[in-house]
């Protein structure tokens, strides 16, 4: 693993507590209501050139259907902490074997105008893991290098207004999937601590 991407985590036994990084923006859409927790996986691909774990979210869910995500979701009672749930979750959503995922650290917390208070774990996935959709929740699992993200060329700002408010965006385009909002925003995060932001 890139030793760039190492010295930006926040190491395994430091997690990120609440409130998130953007707390400020989302307390004025939402006010000071207890955000619920919640953990997704940044998996990179071990391989000559690491590549970054997506999925797109089925068409029927009730919450960000058809948007690409991380694996991960809410946490569960009986999750540890959040690495156990973003290993939870993504063994659920796409198949992952936690047995070949190395946890290297995670990113700073992020709240979501869903309610959520997200943290970002990043680990190491073997290079013959297999992947497969839970088509309960998942549309598509697929890989994007690393390297893409981390040309500035590739990072698109944007304003849009959402419920009054105007609020500053990121989207990455690539191979036909717009990835944008939480997931966006997540790896903007790590582009930033990377000091490429």
């Amino acid at each position: 693993m890139s030793p760039e991407v190492l010295m930006a985590l926040r190491p395994l036994s430091s997690p990120p507590g609440p409130p998130g990084w953007n707390h400020d923006d989302i307390t004025e859409l939402l006010g000071d209501t207890r955000r619920r927790p919640a953990a997704v996986l940044l998996g990179l691909r071990e391989s000559v050139q690491p590549r970054l774990v997506l999925t797109v979210r089925t068409d029927h869910l009730q919450s960000h259907a058809g948007q690409v995500a991380f694996p991960g979701g809410g946490t569960d009672a009986g999750d540890a902490d959040a690495l156990a749930t973003a290993l939870r979750e993504s063994e659920e959503e796409i198949g992952l074997d936690r047995a070949l995922v190395t946890p290297l650290g995670y990113l700073d917390s992020f709240e979501t105008v869903s309610g959520y208070c997200i943290t970002p774990v990043v680990a190491r996935i073997a290079p013959d893991a297999r992947l497969h959709a839970a088509p309960a929740e998942v549309a598509e699992v697929f890989e994007v290098p690393l390297a893409f993200f981390l040309e500035p060329a590739n990072l698109r700002r944007y304003v849009m207004d959402y419920r009054g408010h105007r609020r500053e965006m990121v989207e990455f385009v690539h191979g036909g999937h717009r990835i944008w909002g939480a997931t966006a925003a997540i790896l903007l995060n790590l582009l930033q601590r990377m000091g490429r932001a």
